[in-house]
Formats: C-alpha cells, sequence, structure tokens
C-alpha cells in the first residue's frame, strides 16, 4: 500500500513539474500577447488551426493557445486566468480529470482546452450537469471564444432539428450529457445520413466528472416506443402484493436494494390467482408484474426515491435531490409505483434503443473532467475510463475547519443537537446550510425547528421553483437554510460581508451519505475561494448507513451504549459510521463494475448494430451487401433441421423443405445424400437463383428495400433488447449457482444476438423474394407479393 502511494505521489510530482514549465511559457507570452490588436489575435487563431493541419502536434500550439485565450478572456470578461488555472487546463488538455476545489473558477478552466482543441475543427462537447449552466457557460465563456473567431453552439432538448444541426456544427458545443447521448441514439434510427446531427466523437469535457461517470452508472439513456398496459391486472398484483409481509413472503437485501418472493409468496400468488406453477412460460407476464409490483412496494420510498405531484410520480435523482424531468422506469416499474399510489397508470415503454452515459462518452477519442471530488475515486476512473486524476492546488489556502463527526445513539437526540447547533450560530448571524439526504429527511429537520420557533427556508425537489432566491440568499449573514443535495454539487454560496465576519457559512451534514465524495461535497459548499467557513456532521447509530451495511457490528456497540446520553466517544463506535460507508462504497463499486461489464456485452452488439444499420443508410448499392443473406439464411435452415449424430433416413427432410419453400415461394425437391456438406452443395444451384431473384427486385425497388430493412433492422434490435433486458434482469442469481453472471451473459447474449441477426437476414431474404410492387405511406412499407 505505502509503495503505492509513493508512486502515485512521485507520478503526480512529475506531472506536474512538467505542466509549471509550460505555464512558465505560457506567461512568457503574456507581454507580447498584450501588444496585439484584437484583429491579429483572431489572425493567431487561424494560424494556430494551419499549424494543426499540416501536421504539428497539440502540445506544439498548447502554450501559445493557452496565452492567447487568457488575453481574450481579460478583453472580454475582465478575468486573468491564475496560474492553478492554466495548471487545470493542462491537464483537461491530456484527458485527465482536474480535481479543483470549490470557488476555484472551473468554468474558466474549461475554456482553455475546450478552445485548444476545437482548433482541429472536429467539435468539442462541454458538458455541463443541467440546461441553465450550459446556457450561462455558452454565454459567458462563448464571449472568448467567439472574440477569437470560433462558432459557440448551445444543444438544448427543446430545440427543433434546424436548430441542434446549427449546434451541433458549431466548433464548441455546450449541453446536458443526457441530451448528447439521445441525439446519439436518434442519429441511430435515421433513415438517411442527412438526418443526423452528430459528427464524429470527437473531444467531450465534463464537469462535475464524477457525477455522471460514476454516480449515475447505473442509469441507462433509453429511448421507448408506447406498449399495450394490462392495468386490471396490475391493480389485482398490488392488491395481493399490499398483504404480503417481510421475511415471509418475500426477502429484502437491503444492501444491494434487490428483492425476492420466498416459497410462501410463490405459493400465495398462485393460490390468488388460481394458477399451478407461477414460472411457467404462460405465466410470464403475471411472473413480471409481481416481481415489478414488489419492487415498488419494497424498494422504492416516497419522499426519498420519487414524490407525488399532479397526479404523476416524479423520480428524484438520489445524488443531486432534483427531479428528473420527463424520465420513468423502465420495464413496468414506473406503471406499478402509479399503481401503489393510485395515480393515473400510463402505458408501458418498449425499448427501441438505450445506452449509458459511460458507454456513450467512452465513444469519445478523448475524454476529460472537471470535480471537486475525484481523488478518492481515482481507481475507478483508472480501470473504467482510462481517465487519470490531477489535484490541482487551490489559489488561496483553504482556511475553512471541518470539525469531527458528532454521533448519538438515537437519531432524536440527532436532531435535538441540530436544533441547538443552528440556533447557537444563527444567534452569533452566522448563516447556517443544514445538507440532508433526501426529501423525507428535509421535512424532519423542518419539524424539529419549528418546535424550537427557528425560522428557515427549504430547499428540496418539491421547492424547486424558489431555488435560485433560495440560493442568492443562503450565504447572507443569519441564514437558515435547510436542503437536500440540491444544494450540494456545483452550487456557489456567496457569502455577504457580515457573514464573513461572523465565521462564514456552517454547513451542518444529518447523514453520512453513501460516498465520501458527496460529503466532501456537501462540506465544499463552505470555504470557497479563501473564506472562512466551517462544516460538523451530526449522527446517529440509526442512520441508514449502519442498519444497511454494518448490522451485526451496529448490534454489538449498541449493547454497550445501552445506558449513554448525549454524544458517543467510544472508539468503537465511531469506527462504526466509517466502516459502514466503505462497505457501502465498496458494494455499489462492486455493482458499478458488474453493470460496466453487463453493458460492454450489449455495447458491443450495439456497435456491430449500428455498423450494419449505417451500411444500409450510406450504401450507394445494396446489392453486394445483400448478396451473402441468401447463403447464410439456407445453410441456417440446414444446421438447425440436420444433425450429424442421425442417420440421413432419420433427417425431417419434410421440416427442412418446408421452410425453404416458405422462404423461396416456390416448390423445392432435395434428395437424400450423406453428410449435411453434400446437402449444402445440392442446395448451391438454389441459392444462386435465389440471390439473383432478390438482386432483380432489388433493382426495382432498392430504396423501399432499403426503407424495409432498416425497419427490419430496428424491430428485431427492440425485440433483442427486451430480450438481453429480461436476461440481465435476473442474471445476479446465476451467482448462486456458482456460475460467473458475466460470462454467462456474455453466452447467452451471444446467442440471443446471432438469433436476431439470424431473423433479419431472413425477413430479408424472405422479402426481396416476394416483392411486386411497393409503396411507402407514412412511414410504413406496403408491398405486394406473389
Amino acid at each position: 500500500m505505502f509503495q503505492r502511494v509513493k508512486q502515485l505521489l512521485d507520478e503526480q510530482s512529475r506531472r506536474m513539474r512538467r505542466y509549471e514549465k509550460i505555464v512558465l511559457s505560457i506567461n512568457s507570452l503574456e507581454a507580447e500577447m498584450q501588444q496585439k490588436t484584437d484583429d491579429e489575435l483572431r489572425a493567431l487563431t487561424v494560424s494556430l488551426k494551419e499549424r494543426l493541419e499540416t501536421g504539428e502536434t497539440i502540445e506544439s500550439i498548447t502554450a501559445t493557445a493557452f496565452a492567447l485565450v487568457r488575453e481574450a478572456s481579460i478583453r472580454t470578461l475582465g478575468f486573468r486566468h491564475y496560474d492553478v488555472q492554466l495548471l487545470g487546463g493542462l491537464s483537461l488538455l491530456e484527458g485527465h480529470i482536474a480535481e479543483m476545489a470549490t470557488g476555484e473558477g472551473k468554468t474558466l478552466v474549461a475554456s482553455l482546452a475546450s478552445f485548444t482543441q476545437a482548433l482541429h475543427g472536429q467539435g468539442v462537447h462541454v458538458i455541463t450537469v443541467n440546461e441553465y449552466l450550459a446556457q450561462r457557460d455558452a454565454e459567458q465563456i462563448g464571449q472568448i471564444h467567439r472574440f477569437l473567431g470560433l462558432t459557440v453552439g448551445i444543444n438544448r432538448s427543446d430545440l427543433s432539428f434546424e436548430e441542434k444541426q446549427l449546434a451541433y456544427a458549431a466548433d464548441i458545443t455546450y449541453g446536458v450529457g443526457t441530451e448528447f447521448g439521445f441525439d446519439y441514439l436518434r442519429d441511430h434510427l435515421v433513415s438517411r445520413k442527412e438526418d443526423r446531427l452528430q459528427r464524429p466523437l470527437r473531444f467531450a469535457l465534463i464537469d462535475e466528472v464524477d457525477s455522471i461517470l460514476i454516480d449515475e452508472a447505473k442509469t441507462p439513456l433509453i429511448m421507448a416506443e408506447r406498449d399495450t398496459v394490462h392495468e386490471a391486472l396490475q391493480q389485482l398484483v398490488r392488491r395481493v402484493i399490499e398483504t404480503f409481509k417481510a421475511e415471509e413472503d418475500y426477502n429484502f437485501d437491503d444492501e444491494i436494494k434487490a428483492v425476492a418472493l420466498t416459497d410462501q409468496g410463490i405459493e400465495t400468488i398462485e393460490r390468488s390467482f388460481g394458477i399451478d406453477q407461477l414460472f411457467a412460460a404462460e405465466h410470464a407476464v403475471l411472473f413480471h408484474y409481481v416481481i415489478q409490483a414488489l419492487r415498488a412496494h419494497v424498494v422504492l420510498t416516497r419522499d426519498i426515491d420519487y414524490i407525488v405531484k399532479d397526479d404523476k410520480i416524479a423520480l428524484v435523482d438520489l445524488f443531486t435531490g432534483r427531479l428528473m424531468e420527463g424520465r420513468s422506469l423502465s420495464d413496468g416499474l414506473h406503471q406499478a409505483l402509479e399503481a401503489k399510489e393510485n395515480v393515473t397508470v400510463t402505458e408501458e415503454n418498449r425499448t427501441t434503443a438505450q445506452i449509458t452515459v459511460q458507454h456513450y462518452f467512452r465513444l469519445y477519442h478523448h475524454v476529460s473532467g472537471m470535480t471537486g471530488t475525484a481523488a478518492t475515486s481515482r481507481d475507478e476512473f483508472l480501470k473504467t475510463y482510462r481517465m487519470d486524476v490531477v489535484s490541482i492546488p487551490s489559489n488561496r489556502p483553504k482556511i475553512r475547519i471541518d470539525d469531527p463527526d458528532v454521533l448519538f445513539l438515537t437519531s432524536q437526540e440527532k436532531y435535538q443537537a441540530i436544533a441547538k447547533a443552528t440556533r447557537r450560530a444563527h444567534q452569533t448571524g452566522q448563516p447556517v446550510l443544514i445538507g440532508t439526504t433526501s426529501i423525507e429527511q428535509s421535512l424532519k429537520v423542518a419539524h424539529v425547528l419549528d418546535l424550537e420557533n427557528i425560522r428557515y427556508e427549504i430547499l428540496n425537489a418539491k421547492t424547486v421553483d424558489q431555488e435560485i432566491r433560495i440560493i442568492e440568499t443562503a450565504g447572507q449573514a443569519g441564514r437558515i437554510t435547510i436542503a437536500t443535495n440540491m444544494a450540494g454539487r456545483g452550487t456557489d454560496i456567496v457569502l455577504d460581508e457580515a457573514a464573513k465576519q461572523h465565521g462564514g457559512l456552517f454547513v451542518i451534514g444529518t447523514e453520512r451519505h453513501e460516498s465520501v465524495r458527496i460529503d466532501n461535497q456537501l462540506r465544499g459548499r463552505a470555504g470557497r475561494q479563501g473564506d472562512p467557513g466551517l462544516t460538523r456532521f451530526y449522527l446517529s447509530l440509526e442512520d441508514e448507513l449502519p442498519r444497511r451495511f454494518a448490522k451485526d457490528r451496529l448490534i454489538r456497540v449498541q449493547k454497550k451504549l445501552t445506558t449513554v446520553s448525549g454524544p458517543i466517544t467510544l472508539k468503537e463506535a465511531r469506527h462504526l459510521l466509517s466502516y459502514a460507508q466503505e462497505t457501502c462504497e465498496s458494494v455499489n463499486r462492486s455493482v458499478r463494475d458488474e453493470l460496466v461489464q453487463l453493458e460492454d456485452v450489449i455495447s458491443e452488439q450495439r456497435l456491430a448494430i449500428y455498423r450494419l444499420r449505417n451500411q444500409i443508410v450510406e450504401s450507394a448499392s445494396l446489392d453486394t451487401f445483400i448478396q451473402p443473406f441468401a447463403s447464410r439464411v439456407i445453410h441456417a435452415f440446414v444446421d438447425h433441421h440436420l444433425d450429424d449424430e442421425l442417420v440421413p433416413e432419420e433427417w425431417p427432410l419434410e421440416l427442412l423443405i418446408a421452410d425453404i419453400e416458405q422462404l423461396v415461394q416456390h416448390p423445392v425437391t432435395l434428395d437424400r445424400v450423406e453428410s449435411i456438406d453434400e446437402m449444402k452443395q445440392q442446395l448451391t444451384s438454389l441459392i444462386a437463383d435465389t440471390e439473383s431473384v432478390m438482386q432483380d427486385h432489388l433493382a426495382l425497388h432498392e430504396e423501399a428495400a432499403r426503407r424495409f430493412m432498416l425497419l427490419a433492422l430496428d424491430e428485431q434490435w427492440t425485440s433483442h433488447l427486451t430480450a438481453m433486458n429480461s436476461l440481465k434482469e435476473g442474471i445476479h442469481l446465476r451467482g448462486y449457482a456458482q456460475e460467473q453472471p458475466v460470462r454467462i451473459f456474455e453466452q447467452e447474449g451471444m446467442a440471443y444476438f446471432t438469433y436476431a441477426i439470424g431473423s433479419f437476414e431472413k425477413q430479408v431474404v424472405s422479402s426481396l423474394c416476394r416483392f411486386e410492387s411497393v409503396t411507402i405511406e407514412g412511414g410504413m412499407i406496403h408491398a405486394t407479393v406473389d
């Protein structure tokens, strides 16, 4: 361990020394840049572009480019990049993660790398955590880029196709990561290459990179079409599930949030619905609804995972505390949640395309990122994304005080202590920010302060319309703000002078988060840019983390503390909280690691399908592309029906002939031969004739055939995704049978994929053998066949 730490420190030290030499070069150019006119600065941009076009490396122009951006920033915004900001920009340029403290001007740092990479002329995407920040940065930092002759675009969800085209054509495009991911999926549903939005993905710069690439790792981007929903069955299942009892009808794994039926629960379902075997194929829909209803009732909690608003379920992002507008749970879970809360049950969604944010960004040639909290996840970034973390020193020394945690036996004592600490700070004029982990907890804190007659503002997903006002005043002397993680990552609380004189912002944490990074994000709201500040966490042994991840240790510690009141000093109890958080992080890391491996399987399949789809869209002629289909499909029929282990007399030739006749639409005669290879040889002439018919029909109806092939491929991919998601849903159970879930998923997933491709080719061959006349109406193919 010591050796690894030493290697890390040596590596960081060498990298920082190299960066510092480049910063000296940048500073040496400052006087020269100051002497240039505005037009001369813009001309220098053109010169740098030309140098890259003639083969120079980006390293050779970096010092000049950074000096150019710094001078442009002074002239447009009045901000001069500090040397530490130049260090951050250099780390971004090389595809690393710049870890910079709150208030160190990460937005200005991004201007350096985004400009320099944009000189390639292939597009740069700057990813922000919400559209408000994308608009702000495009308008503010965009002044620098536009001043230097580059174009700037904003990719928003409400833009028209033409407006999005302009945004993507810009040298630098700002937007939210999910919107870039959805546009990638949309680009692979088009039927003409002119309808695509994105160019080849070259460089992405991600703000709050740990949130996007780690915290949101379990959330896929899904495009879906409406599917049928059995509302009556949904309600019947809900009524049965509401009678279930934990440990009797179901088991719940609190660590990984997984739920499973017990034998008694299975018997209850079978008895309630009058069936013999719940796991029989004919009851697959019922089983699916039962499992999703169980998840809705046991795993998901109101005012923590979601809220009910205007007769709808609105999901809450646990990492940001914000509502996930326009997002819904997939595979019927959202509908089960609607049934649970007695709101209108919407139609189910059928996945037509999906990709995780992580796999989308892995498609870029270069990715870099910024955050205030990444060092604790350095190993995961290196392993999963091959991105290193570079810790950038702050411009001003940090004077914030981070007090030790205060631990209590019960949550009631904890909340009372929070109220007392809040009152003491308020009496001195010090502003207080009380950070909570959920809407539910924010309401508990509010109740405690109400009992003490302490006035406060509350910021959570239910009060989002007041967010700007609450944040703008949270740093004023005497202010008390209760907030979920909405006031965590990316929130800049500015102190007034009176607040600075009274000790700066006092941040109170009410519970440890699932990751120490999120705790650090909350602490980072205080002490920005050298301001004073104080942080302290108030915890209890009744908190969620020790209950979920340290049950055995918790019981032992509680027995030793039955008569204790007030803050706990027992060393074992204090270590318990850290142990629980470390265990939680380890479990979540393992889950993410397995999910990434599972998604790697789907990602390879998606890339193969998209390559195939692009060939169909872009091929000037489909003739040579389609030619091998007939041979593969007919040979697949032979392999399916004939078996070398059987003697030829036992081969089911009638079934083989029936399949081939249905494919080629005319009678076929086959003789019994001695081997499968001889049978395939016998079919050579038939295959050649079939290819000839296909070519003739293709020549007459090529564009209609192209549209049909795209529709057929999309339909097969949609069905395949449904099958893969169902397989993934229960794959972790295979581990109990001493199997490796990822390997099983890869093997069975490949079988599914091979079947999907074979079905697509069969559809194409069958249709081209039958085409007579074709019309296209409303995006649908209508073919008259023989």
